[in-house]
């Protein structure tokens, strides 16, 4: 049977896949010796723990080893599509392809397929690097995929 997934905002989630998502974490980071032991910390039954851990994952974990295609609004100054190519290298990315528009108005669209494959953070921090740059206005995930 074909699964369908559905990338949902956190605040939306219920408390029990919440807890799910925190005790699989204390797991991976090895914060917690035993799935008993990662359950009793966040406050989670086990049984809650088993229904949900192989159907709720991290956002990083989906696009970790992908592709994903970002889209940016950005001002027009000098440097900035470097600026923004250094970020996402720091971050361990392989810029597939780029497609910048011509800027009009003083604002540019801009769109960067990149690797995920051997990136050294999660994807969430790097959107967070991303969208604190002084010249970039929106960013947004347009797709993800192998």
């Amino acid at each position: 049977m074909d699964k369908k997934f559905y990338l949902v905002r956190e605040d939306v989630l219920p408390e029990a896949m919440k807890k799910v998502l925190e005790a699989k974490e204390l797991l991976e980071r090895k914060k917690a010796n035993s799935i008993a032991d990662a359950v009793q910390m966040v406050g989670v039954s086990r049984s809650v723990f088993y229904k949900y851990r192989d159907a709720v994952f991290p956002f990083h974990a989906i696009v970790k080893e992908n592709i994903i295609t970002l889209f940016f609004h950005l001002e027009d100054r000098s440097g900035t599509l470097s600026k923004l190519l250094s970020v996402v290298a720091a971050a361990g990315c392989n810029v597939l392809t780029i497609h910048q528009t011509i800027p009009l108005q003083g604002r540019a669209n801009v769109t960067l397929t990149i690797s995920t494959n051997d990136m050294n953070e999660d994807i969430e921090d790097l959107l967070t690097k991303l969208r604190h740059l002084e010249f970039v206005e929106k960013v947004e995930v347009v797709g993800s995929g192998a």
